[in-house]
């Protein structure tokens, strides 16, 4: 039942990625927080908060499917070097704004679009970069692990971001953040370049229709896209935390998406079993539609303690789903195509936070925020299970046979490229 480390002990990269990421994402979560609660300052809007997620899945959608590209082709650490230092520039900018008499809320959405911009091309880049330097047999390890990460930043920085934002300002937070950076970048600075797959395909839009078409041609992959979009889009609370704050209290501000990362913890921590199941899509599907339930229960709710209880289940079955599908991403997709496949699996699992985002802002600028949540967590269970009876390969998904098919594909690509190589 306990947490499997063992890709820690095996990668010495994988330890430097680990330990810079926990630094510079515990950051990078004060100004998820800040930023939406400086903008509910500003403007007095849920659905100005909500618009922040909108601006955000613009650039994302765009540069992810380039980002993939590129990660297949390129240099791997180079592209995330490269991110890096954009994406401190992107909080440097939010700081010094922070300090204008008068903060632009332009700024805001400026930043806040670049940040997600760059991550965009660096998520692809990451993923793929880690299938290399971990087998596959130790993917849910590492989903979990990579949970852990997330998860000890989001409890611990959203809480003192929360109080930071409310005592010190948001000047402090942006600072912090900045800091932050230096992890990230000293420890890809350490890890050893990875080469890519031999006769990789230079990005171009043939590639990433190659992508499109190999996502499209297997239910089991279509099945972690929509089911989470589903569940997002229709249930996440993210936009609506500010104005949470002034219903239970502003010094809660950090307090409602650390319970999300607290339940997110135990989910990972938990993790052990997981190697033990295979039918990952069932398993993805059942804590969906436990997610939606959660979001309904912390709707109907006006209890601060229930509140974040609730939020703290929606967190852990979260992570279940989470664990899940990452293991059928990266157990059964072959190398040659983990950029590109990373790049429409970051877009499925951002799409429903930034447009549920927006959705939850607008939807409780017109009937109220508790109309927003319970709406929301039914429409999330409704919507799963529908996707689900439409794609009855995604519920008996066999992980093993998953990882067989990644092997014949791939030793079929081998010999492809062998017989081409022997006509030259």
């Amino acid at each position: 039942m306990l947490l499997d480390i063992t890709p820690l002990k095996v990668s010495r990269d994988y330890r430097a990625l680990f330990i810079g990421q926990l630094v510079s994402f515990f950051g990078s979560m004060m100004t998820f927080i800040v930023v939406p609660w400086q903008m509910y300052q500003l403007t007095g809007s849920s659905a100005m908060v909500g618009y922040i997620y909108l601006v955000e899945f613009v650039p994302m959608v765009i540069l992810a499917l380039i980002g993939g590209a590129l990660a297949d082709y390129f240099d791997k650490r180079r592209l995330l070097r490269v991110t890096e230092f954009g994406q401190a520039a992107a909080s440097a900018m939010l700081l010094v704004n922070s300090l204008l008499e008068q903060p632009r809320i332009w700024v805001l959405f400026f930043a806040v679009a670049m940040h997600a911009g760059l991550a965009a091309i660096q998520r692809p880049a990451f993923e793929s970069f880690i299938q290399k330097i971990i087998p596959p047999e130790l993917m849910t390890a590492v989903m979990a692990l990579n949970s852990i990460r997330w998860s000890l930043g989001a409890i611990i920085s959203p809480a003192l971001a929360g109080i930071i934002a409310v005592k010190l300002g948001p000047t402090v937070a942006y600072a912090l953040d900045l800091v932050t950076f230096v992890g990230t970048i000293a420890a890809l600075y350490m890890v050893r370049a990875v080469a890519s797959p031999e006769n990789a395909e230079r990005p171009s839009l043939r590639a990433i229709r190659q992508a499109f078409k190999y996502a499209t041609s297997r239910q089991e992959l279509l099945g972690t896209y929509f089911i989470d979009i589903a569940a997002m889009f229709f249930a996440m609370p993210q936009a609506l935390y500010p104005a949470l704050a002034i219903f239970y209290g502003e010094q809660y501000i950090g307090f409602f998406p650390a319970a999300i990362a607290a339940g997110a913890l135990v989910a990972s921590v938990t993790s052990g079993w997981t190697k033990g199941i295979h039918r990952h899509g069932l398993l993805v599907t059942i804590a969906a539609v436990l997610w939606g339930v959660a979001i309904i229960f912390f709707g109907l709710t006006d209890s601060i303690v229930l509140a974040l209880v609730f939020l703290f289940a929606a967190g852990f079955f979260d992570m279940i789903s989470g664990i899940f599908r990452g293991a059928i991403w990266n157990q059964t997709i072959p190398n040659y195509l983990r950029g590109r496949m990373a790049s429409i699996e970051m877009i499925s699992y951002l799409t429903g936070p930034m447009l549920g985002s927006a959705k939850m802002g607008i939807v409780a600028e017109r009937w109220g925020v508790k109309a927003a949540l319970i709406s929301g967590g039914i429409l999330c269970v409704v919507s799963v299970l529908g996707a689900a009876v439409f794609l009855p390969k995604f519920l008996t998904y066999d992980g093993r046979e998953g990882v067989k098919q990644k092997e014949i594909e791939e030793a079929e690509r081998a010999e492809m490229l062998r017989v081409s190589e022997s006509e030259f």
